[in-house]
């Protein structure tokens, strides 16, 4: 997966670069509640800036469905950029068009152009090859720079298309740090190298869990996704979260991975799916009658922080439990805690994830926070990225 980067690029001194970032932000009556996605763009935007390019960025926010509409603009993330990078950012009304061609036209070497959101138009979805090219025909860009890892799974007009009508297709640092930090989990030549999943089902991540088993020292699974385990090894699982259709696939797996995968031994189980719920903590293969299990507990947390302590390398994608409801969160919160603590290299991906490492002030104590959720997951599942492929190798 070496690919070239910004920093193999020579002669940046007023060439035209077309840059894809992931400024898909969370907003909130039009302010940004979390500008995680526009900081980590900084370092690919600072290299090119100081070496004199034209940058012109695009991105996209949110689903629009029926074309431009205000509460989807970008018009916030051009802000917070320019603040973040002390200068103007100007804001196209569009994406393409007249405006974009005199706007792009106009800058001088250094300065940065910010695109309006690329869903407006519905042949970015398509991947639709006209609208590709008019990308770079109204931009004047000669030089196509991906840094949104986050969309990099998907093949659109502006993630892969838009490769095909330029000579240079080269990574941004997020994307090179992204490819390097899963690329070394995929690779697995540290050891040991642990990995934990959570999250709801099995389901979403079949192809992560057969991808990795080969690959990995420890597999320890919990959130909902333990109760399929769990059940298709016989136990009680009350009206735990179970997917009936594919037991017969999880007890597949756990014959094959040779001991490789560790379940919870204790869970904390509530009466209601509700925050001020009943619950007790109770060995992983108890439940009552009626009760669900919402959080891995104190024991799995101490086993699992344990094979977490051994490890040279760590992969955790996905909470332990109902990270959202405070009662169930120490699960997930225990997990962050251990990889805060780790000597190892830890790679954090997967919303819930990153926002326990996030919410505890632990970010910065991980290796590699990945930005992209369904990205990373197709990454780790071998599935190959429409995004990177189209990127010039080394």
């Amino acid at each position: 997966m070496a690919k070239k980067t910004v920093e193999d690029l020579r002669d940046l001194s007023g060439a035209r670069v077309f840059v894809r970032v992931d400024f898909n932000v969370p907003l909130e009556e039009g302010r940004i509640t979390d500008d995680t996605r526009i900081a980590a763009a900084l370092p690919t935007l600072r290299r090119l800036i100081a070496g004199k390019a034209k940058v012109v960025l695009a991105s996209h926010l949110g689903r629009p469905k029926k074309g431009p509409d205000p509460a989807f603009s970008l018009r916030p993330a051009a802000a917070r950029l320019s603040e973040l990078l002390g200068q103007p950012v100007a804001m196209a009304g569009d994406c393409v068009g007249p405006e974009v061609k005199k706007m792009a036209a106009a800058l001088a070497g250094g300065d940065v152009l910010m695109l309006e959101n690329v869903r407006f138009h519905k042949e970015e979805e398509a991947n639709d090859p006209d609208f590709a090219g008019r990308l770079i025909a109204d931009t004047g860009a000669t030089v196509f720079v991906n840094d949104a890892f986050g969309s990099a799974h998907r093949a659109h007009a502006s993630t892969e298309g838009i490769s095909h009508h330029v000579d240079t297709s080269v990574a941004g640092l997020l994307m090179e740090k992204e490819l390097r930090y899963l690329g070394m989990a995929l690779e697995g030549k540290e050891r040991p190298f642990v990995a934990i999943l959570g999250g709801a089902k099995v389901s979403d991540k079949i192809q992560v869990i057969e991808s990795l088993l080969p690959r990995v020292d420890a597999l320890l699974i919990g959130g909902g996704m333990a109760y399929t385990f769990l059940r298709a090894g016989g136990a009680a699982t009350g009206k735990s979260l179970v997917e009936e259709d594919k037991l017969d696939l999880a007890r597949g797996l756990m014959s094959k991975a040779a001991g490789k995968i560790h379940l919870p031994v204790d869970h904390v189980v509530a009466s209601a799916f509700k925050e001020d719920a009943e619950r007790r903590t109770l060995p992983a293969n108890e439940v009552p009658e009626g009760w669900m299990g919402l959080d891995i507990g104190p024991a799995t947390a101490r086993a699992f922080a344990g094979e977490v302590k051994r490890a040279r390398i760590v992969l955790w994608n996905g909470p332990m439990g109902v990270f959202e409801m405070k009662p169930f969160a120490e699960g997930t919160l225990a997990i962050a805690r251990a990889l805060a603590e780790s000597e190892g290299t830890t790679v954090v991906g997967g919303g819930d994830s990153v926002a326990a490492i996030t919410q505890m002030g632990l970010a910065d104590r991980i290796d590699h926070v990945s930005t992209g959720g369904g990205a990373s997951l197709e990454f780790l599942a071998g599935e190959p990225l429409p995004g990177v492929a189209c990127l010039q190798d080394k």
